[in-house]
């Protein structure tokens, strides 16, 4: 099978021209334009593979504390009939585990110090049906959760925050107090510290307080749980069943799904890519319309070429196809080199990131902001060949225009002076 000369042609053009002063030139132009390319296209993957996997760690994180779908009474008060609602929602072929619970605020005080908190009373037994933390702490910190005892599990963050360790005492302090003639007095209550958590997510670690239920109530004045948590075959059905829950459930509930729990926060990060995306896709337009200037010096460096062509019978059709294929080839090499070289930074940032955080001794992702502490990576198939196509369409047509210049030499012109 013999190779078009089109394609001949264009490869050497692409990789030779060091003969002369000016070659050398034209080809340091179009070696700075593959270059960019394959930055741009680097940079690309490796900032939505950045951000594709800093929303699943927080995600994944924070679905490790919470549940996928809550239900509960309006106005914070105690459900009607728990017992019918849990089997209410049992029934729904996607519900893996469902959970009583009792979500409060309150202030944590231990001496001078005094933080608000997230009070969640839980059933111990059950609690681990709803979410991957309670797995982890079923047989460490639950199992002393015991009701009468007012033992508590404090977020990691909280717990160094105060100063407190497993075994110390803590007040909670409740805000439906009692009332006296002096006015309403917040409740008062002396809780000892059963164990401690890490789930991963600063908000949570740095103000959730779990304890069972039944002490909950008591603190709290309920007559019983103020909500059910329920934990899904698949996560991404979460707003296809809370709408079928909201539908098959009996009396006045309240449903939220986890993507409502922190919609604006979702709803940012996808705002956020979609623009960096776009951000960079104009950084990879730039190198790729570098090759317009890198093949216009090439087309005006190779008229007498294209003379001689045309002479010998070329079309100019084919003389289009020569440095199309030119700028093509620069196109795919520094599409390619980008794919390689993003891919290779993404899947190994683990690495270099603490690296450079060592060689600079600066930290990039403090937990208190951003939640986690480690640079994360998910490199996918869907963004990735949406890059690998538009850096290549882009290079295509910067070729097109002096392509066709190309194809209008005049080959008398082009020879009178050679």
């Amino acid at each position: 099978m013999q190779i078009p000369y089109e394609l001949i042609l264009g490869w050497r053009y692409t990789r030779a021209g060091r003969a002369t002063r000016r070659n050398g030139f034209i080809s340091f132009i179009s070696g700075v334009s593959m270059l960019g390319i394959a930055l741009g296209v680097a940079a690309l993957i490796i900032v939505l593979s950045v951000m594709n996997g800093f929303q699943k760690e927080v995600r994944d994180r924070m679905l490790g504390v919470i549940s996928h779908i809550e239900v509960f009474a309006p106005g914070g008060g105690a459900l009607a009939d728990p017992n019918r609602t849990l089997a209410e929602i049992r029934a729904n072929p996607q519900v893996v585990g469902a959970a009583t619970f009792i979500a409060a605020q309150a202030l944590l005080a231990r001496g001078e110090d005094m933080k608000g908190t997230l009070v969640r009373g839980i059933d111990p037994a059950l609690e681990g049906q709803v979410t991957d933390l309670a797995v982890d702490l079923e047989k460490t910190a639950f199992p002393k959760l015991v009701s009468g005892q007012f033992g508590v599990v404090l977020g990691g963050e909280l717990a160094r925050a105060m100063g407190v360790k497993e075994g110390d005492t803590v007040t909670l302090i409740a805000p439906s107090g009692q009332v006296t003639p002096a006015g309403v007095v917040p409740r008062l209550k002396s809780m000892t510290v059963v164990g401690t958590f890490d789930s991963g997510h600063f908000e949570y670690d740095s103000a959730l307080v779990m304890m069972h239920q039944d002490d909950a109530a008591r603190i709290f004045r309920l007559e019983g749980p103020t909500g059910i948590r329920i934990k899904l075959k698949d996560l991404h059905q979460a707003r296809e069943v809370a709408l079928q829950l909201s539908r098959s459930l009996s009396g006045d509930l309240l449903i939220r799904d986890w993507t409502r729990q922190n919609k604006t926060w979702f709803a940012a990060v996808e705002l956020e890519k979609r623009m960096m995306f776009i951000i960079l896709t104009l950084i990879v337009a730039v190198a790729a319309f570098n090759l317009v200037s890198t093949l216009v010096m090439t087309v005006t460096d190779k008229r007498a070429d294209i003379a001689i062509l045309r002479t010998l019978g070329a079309s100019p059709k084919s003389i289009m196809g020569v440095f199309m294929v030119q700028g093509a080839m620069v196109g795919v090499i520094g599409t390619l080199s980008g794919l390689l070289l993003g891919l290779l930074v993404a899947f190994n940032i683990d690495v270099i990131v603490p690296a450079l955080e060592r060689l600079l001794n600066a930290s990039f992702l403090p937990k208190d902001i951003y939640l986690i502490s480690r640079m994360p990576s998910e490199p996918q198939y869907g963004d990735i060949m949406p890059i690998a196509v538009i850096s290549l369409v882009l290079a295509f047509l910067a070729t097109i225009y002096p392509s066709w210049r190309a194809s209008r030499v005049n080959p008398a012109e082009a020879l009178r002076y050679e």
